[in-house]
């Protein structure tokens, strides 16, 4: 099996100019890839007392939902405001390109949980601590941070000081 490098592709000026964006389609799109990579998203968290796993919405979706599964938890998706269904506790924050924001339901996780999140891309931290932000103001524990990238150049972990993060490929 090839370096899970080789399965994410350059799309320069997306989604505006002057971003690289790392598209993960071409690893999705690989049996071998996929199972390696949710495997290894799951790994470091196997004996931790997972819980729940959130997914940030969308590509979160895809590899949270198959490391819920692995992990033998439920699963919870944190998604941009106006698509859940149930009463939603919302959290904004800023992106490398813009400002967006996220929310979750009030019910979707309680004291008692333990909680991975898992998305594709850790680029700043904003994401990342939103929903981390999110999953506490359920009161439940925030176990670990899981994504398939690090941009490591934007320095994303300043803004997770003493959160367990777990990255497969950096750049």
């Amino acid at each position: 099996m090839a370096d899970l490098r080789s399965f994410i592709r350059d799309v320069p000026d997306f989604p505006k100019k002057g971003i690289m964006f790392k598209d993960i389609t071409p690893l999705l799109r690989s049996p071998e890839a996929l199972e390696r990579s949710v495997q290894a998203l799951a790994e470091p968290f196997r004996n931790a007392g997972v819980t729940a796993v959130a997914g940030i919405e969308s590509r979160g979706f895809i590899f949270g939902s198959c490391v819920a599964r692995i992990l033998g938890t439920g699963f919870v998706p944190i998604r941009k405001p106006g698509k859940l269904p149930w009463t939603t506790r919302r959290h904004e924050y800023v992106l490398e390109y813009g400002t967006d924001a996220l929310e979750i339901h009030d019910d979707a996780l309680g004291a008692n949980d333990q909680v991975l999140i898992i998305d594709d891309v850790l680029a700043t931290g904003g994401t990342a601590v939103a929903a981390s932000a999110l999953v506490k103001a359920l009161n439940a524990n925030l176990v670990g941070i899981a994504t398939v990238i690090e941009l490591t150049f934007l320095d994303p972990r300043k803004m997770l000081s003493g959160v367990n993060v777990h990255t497969l490929i950096q750049y």
